[in-house]
């Protein structure tokens, strides 16, 4: 069976590369035409994905889908249209002296890759299809997406509105488990780009490593929240609050722990405990909170909070109506605050990807500094405060895929700014001009004017007096 679905996914994949051989170079027009038929797709089909996300899911407000996967995710691309005549156009470059007065000509041109892997997640599944998806057209490109088996009507949705708006060797999805994701990974693309994380970041690299094929790693890891002294600590308790609790804390880019001086623990913990119960006075029958993915998903978060219970950290749960959550089978988890974390508990080891919020304090912030930049570099970095010298001094001072300063998230969403990581956290980088090149080969040309350079710069054997010459003006 795996077999089969390998050669079928080969199929599509030498077809979309004749395809691309055969029409390049391709008109601004068709990328744009392509670009607009996947937010057709979207507009035209925005309840039906957000109704097969929330089956996917057990619950998830189909506002929050709309923010989140369709309207940003169209958004996204109206921001592509607009910029992509711009990002196209070939560079001109700089020649040495004296070349450029003898004519000689140096540029650099964006050209398409040819055809791009997509392995999409589970925890904003259109989203995370679609909004790279742009891109790659953008850039001129055809793709092939895989996305999660987590949600599986989704998925199965995106393979069949993919299929009515675009013709095979334009774009296709491939649905099944990990042993298609593992073949998927293994074909000789011209990019591939995955989210999701860590570990499976790493297996998809090695897999690619095969054919040599670039990577786009979009990963995670615990991105910390520094709160200053200087910190309006309700603000930003209720931001750091709606941060985690959206999509359940299921965003890789969800504040992971907080930093808090030591003396303002408790104020920083009410104003987050204050934040949430503001905006979700309950949860279990609550469509504007998220129930998490699956049952293993949540069974490994409430491992999490008894191993840190275990453990002693003292566990707070923030369950504003009173609810009973031990009798139901919706995978809805209140908000659970750790206080007294030590790094021998896995919920400050592992990424938490759910609504379990470790809290760390400092005597100083340099303490604070010193344990992140201990630790692998995370894919986002929040500082809270008003004191401009110290917020320089944590931006200085450690590495981070990208930054939101009195705010969580929000960085990822600025359309304008490269969204990427470091280190573990992934590699390269989507979203601004940054993502078009990224999907783009920035090749180099260079025109020879009609004289003999080779000669003039003596270059040209028998080596003398000119090659001494020019020798020695390179060394001035």
């Amino acid at each position: 069976m795996a077999d089969d679905r390998k050669s079928e996914m080969e199929a599509v994949l030498r077809k979309q590369r004749a395809a691309h051989n055969q029409m390049r170079p391709e008109p601004m027009a068709l990328r744009k035409d392509r670009i607009q038929r996947a937010m057709k797709l979207l507009t035209d089909h925005a309840e039906d994905l957000c109704k097969v996300m929330a089956a996917d899911f057990g619950n998830r407000s189909p506002h929050q889908s709309m923010i989140t996967d369709i309207a940003g995710t169209v958004n996204f691309g109206k921001y592509c249209l607009k910029h992509m005549d711009n990002w196209s156009r070939p560079e001109k470059r700089h020649v040495q002296f004296p070349l450029g007065l003898l004519g000689a000509k140096a540029e650099v041109r964006y050209e398409p890759k040819g055809v791009v892997g997509i392995l999409s997640p589970w925890n904003f599944p259109v989203n995370l299809s679609f909004g790279p998806l742009m891109q790659i057209f953008a850039a001129g490109n055809r793709a092939m997406i895989k996305p999660s088996e987590f949600t599986e009507k989704t998925s199965l949705l995106t393979r069949e509105l993919v299929e009515e708006y675009f013709t095979p060797d334009e774009c296709a999805v491939f649905t099944g488990g990990p042993e298609v994701a593992a073949a998927f990974s293994e074909l000789p693309f011209d990019h591939l780009i995955f989210t999701g994380s860590t570990a499976t970041g790493r297996r998809v690299m090695e897999s690619a490593a095969k054919n040599l094929v670039p990577v786009t790693l979009e990963l995670g890891g615990k991105s910390p929240v520094f709160m200053g002294e200087s910190a309006d600590f309700a603000k930003a308790g209720e931001r750091v609050a709606l941060g985690k609790m959206m999509n359940a804390g299921q965003i890789c880019l969800a504040p992971d722990y907080l930093y808090v001086p030591e003396s303002k623990q408790d104020e920083a913990i009410h104003g987050v405990w204050q934040g949430t119960a503001n905006m979700y006075p309950t949860l279990l029958d609550n469509e504007d909170y998220a129930s998490v993915v699956t049952d293993r998903h949540f069974d490994r978060l409430q491992d999490l909070v008894a191993d840190a219970r275990d453990k002693g950290a003292e566990v707070i749960e923030v369950n504003p109506g009173n609810e009973d959550f031990s009798n139901t089978n919706a995978r809805k988890m209140p908000l659970t605050i750790l206080k007294n974390v030590t790094d021998d508990m896995k919920a400050m080891q592992e990424e938490i990807f759910g609504p379990v919020l470790p809290v760390k304090t400092y005597g100083h912030i340099d303490e604070a500094i010193e344990y992140v930049n201990e630790h692998d570099r995370p894919l986002g970095l929040y500082y809270f405060g008003q004191n401009a010298d110290e917020r320089e001094k944590v931006l200085t001072k450690t590495i981070s895929g990208g930054v939101t300063v009195n705010d969580v998230i929000f960085h990822v969403s600025m359309e304008d700014l490269p969204f990427g990581g470091v280190g573990p956290s992934g590699m390269g980088s989507y979203h601004g001009v940054e993502g078009f090149r990224e999907f783009s080969h920035a090749r180099s040309i260079y025109t020879q004017p009609k004289i003999d350079v080779a000669k003039l710069g003596g270059f040209k054997p028998p080596y003398g007096p000119a090659t001494e010459k020019a020798v020695k003006t390179m060394m001035k």
